[in-house]
This record gives structure tokens, sequence and C-alpha cells, in this order.
């Protein structure tokens, strides 16, 4: 794999390069300003090729995003590659995989820890366990895939710690305050009316389209969610396989979304019926919590209003879950605060079953 001259004067490697058919191909890369950084590139290739871990951090953290680009949604991989960048290569790209060392690690923790942002305030402590957990996880990959012996970030032991935000949502006179004032917002209101009274994500509720809803057994279909990723409209599959549902509308709901559906001008059935921005619906939610005179809550926070509101209603954490794609055991543990199980309740309804068997243990 030797390194060339080339007519404008930089330098180019020509070498072969062995794709997953067990194929070898030719492969130029131009551009270099140097026979040594031809050379240097060169090194680093052969390396990835037989997959040794003597190369740097920054060279296999190509083979780790590589490996990963058609395993997950390319909304996760920008959030993924972000944090890399900002977070983690500018610390370890020169460092080769198999030398970086449980203090190298530390330092690293240690100097993110310490930092303090223009008004003093650090990093969370969720923000630091996402950034560890991401540098742990690369090298997860160098362990289970490429004989790393052992994992650095996982021995240095993590930073950070999961802290769940305070839950807000409305009460149900709440949101019926708030639909009100948006009802001469014709797209805007029915979108609120979908996100309440069925807790889909925002996402999925800007994927629907006409092909989603059965009016005639009044059922709606999530198996897709939208972003908008790099300026273009992207259709991906749902978060979770749990995700996947069909949901039973209230009849008010299916004939209020029937009437605007067949309002749309031309649409087909495979089109997107809120063709509508995630920023214009939170302009429109903070216009409708002015108006409505209350307190102003996350657009997201509209699904736990929804989660609230049926177990107020006395589902349980199985049925709720069911709706909402959920594990049950998620919404037992997330929204436990909400359900009647007050130690009080517990000790009244154990009272009233002794008393029952007891008076059938009399009567036999």
């Amino acid at each position: 794999m030797p390194a060339y001259k080339d007519k404008n004067g930089t330098w180019y490697a020509s070498y072969f390069k062995k794709c997953w058919t067990g194929e070898r191909k030719r492969t130029v890369k131009r551009g270099f300003r140097t026979k040594k950084d031809a050379e240097r590139f060169l090194a680093t290739e052969r390396l990835k090729d037989a997959k040794d871990l003597d190369m740097t951090f920054e060279s296999f953290l190509e083979i780790y995003l590589n490996d990963l680009r058609n395993r997950i949604k390319e909304n996760t991989m920008i959030t993924k590659v972000c944090l890399i960048n900002d977070k983690i290569l500018p610390y370890f790209k020169n460092l080769k995989m198999n030398e970086i060392s449980v203090s190298d690690i530390t330092q690293w923790q240690n100097e993110l820890l310490a930092y303090r942002d223009v008004n003093q305030k650090p990093y969370s402590p969720v923000y630091l366990k996402t950034i560890h957990n991401q540098l742990s996880a690369i090298f997860n990959h160098a362990c289970k895939r490429y004989g790393l012996p052992s994992n650095p970030a996982r021995n240095a032991g993590n930073m950070g710690k999961e802290q769940y935000k305070e839950m807000h949502f409305w009460v149900k006179e709440e949101y019926l305050k708030f639909s009100e004032v948006m009802m001469d917002k014709d797209g805007i209101y029915q979108a609120f009316e979908i996100l309440y009274w069925c807790g889909l994500r925002l996402g999925e509720m800007l994927a629907l389209t006409p092909a989603d809803f059965d009016f005639e057994k009044e059922t709606l279909r999530v198996n897709k969610s939208y972003q908008r990723l790099n300026g273009k409209d992207v259709i991906t599959n749902p978060k979770t396989i749990k995700s996947n549902r069909v949901i039973q509308m209230p009849h008010f709901l299916s004939e209020e979304l029937e009437d605007y559906i067949n309002r749309l001008y031309k649409i087909r059935k495979n089109d997107r019926i809120f063709p509508i921005t995630k920023s214009w619906l939170h302009h429109e939610m903070d216009r409708g919590c002015k108006e409505a005179k209350i307190k102003r809550i996350r657009i997201h926070d509209l699904r736990h209003s929804h989660v609230s509101l049926l177990i107020e209603m006395g589902f349980t954490p199985l049925a709720i879950a069911d709706r909402v794609g959920h594990e049950s055991i998620d919404i037992t543990y997330r929204y436990a605060h909400l359900f009647p199980t007050k130690s009080k309740e517990i000790a009244n309804r154990l009272d009233l079953e002794r008393e029952e068997s007891t008076n059938v243990e009399k009567e036999s």
C-alpha cells in the first residue's frame, strides 16, 4: 500500500481494502500534503483491516460509527455523533485504544465535573451520566467485537446519576380551558386533541396519515414517527416495539378527525394530515396557555396528562401501557405517586377483606 505524489504536488495513497464479502477492492485517497501524512493514513488503514486495537481512538471511532450506522435511527445517530465530537473525541482522539487507562478516564471525568458555564453552572448529573455511558458504549463495542481485554470506562466508575424531572400535567378542566381557546385554529386544534385524548408522542402524531384511521371501528393506528433532520422530513419507525399499536378513539374525537380529514384539499391516503412544525406547535401552546390563563406545560406533558387522566378513571397499569405504548412496569413506577395506593387505603382494604372472611366463617 504505497504513497504516490500527485500531479498537483500533493500526495495520495493507493491501497486494497477488504469488504464484507471478502473481496479486495482498490481504493485511492487523495489530498495529503506530505508523503509522511499519506503513509500515516495507510498505516491506520492496515490496523483497521486487521482490527488491531493499536489504532487511535479516532480511528476506532470510525469503525464504531460505521458498525452502528444501519442499526440505529438517523436522529439517534446525529445526537450520538454530536455528543462524541463535542465531549469525548477532543480528549481521546490521539490515544491508542489499547493504551487508554482508568487514569485517563478519571482525568477526563474530572475535567467535565469541574466545568462551569458563564453563569457558573456545572453540567447536570443526568448529562454527565449520558456522556459517560456513551464513552463506555464505545469501549464495550471494542471489547465485544474486536477483542479489547477490558472496558476502562466501566472500571473507572460512572459519573453523574439518573434524575427524573418533576412531572407536570394538566387535569381535565385545564385542558378543556386550553382546547376552548384553540378551536379557531383548524389543524392545530385537532393535533392537540389527539395528543391529549390519545396520549401520542409528538412525532407519532405528526406522522399520521388518512390511512391510519378506521372511522367505522373508531381506531387510530400508530406505526411510524416524524422527524425533521438536516432540513428534510424523515419518517422512522416508532420509538419502541411496544409503540406499534392501535388506539380506540372516543366517539367525539373520531367524529372531529373524520370531519377534519374530509375537509383537507386533495389529501392522499399516505399524506401527513398535520403538515406543521414542532416549533409552530410550541408557539401555539404558548398562545393558548396565555389566553386560557393556565400554567404552561411542555407538549410532551400532554402525554403525561393523558396517563394521569386514565389513572384517575381507575384503569390498570397494563391497560394504560397498551394504550400509550409503554411497558406496564414503566407506568407503575413512573406514575406510582398518582395511583390510589396510599398505606391507609391499603390497610382499610385489608381490614375489609378480613371482616368479610370472618363473616363467612360465622355463617358456616
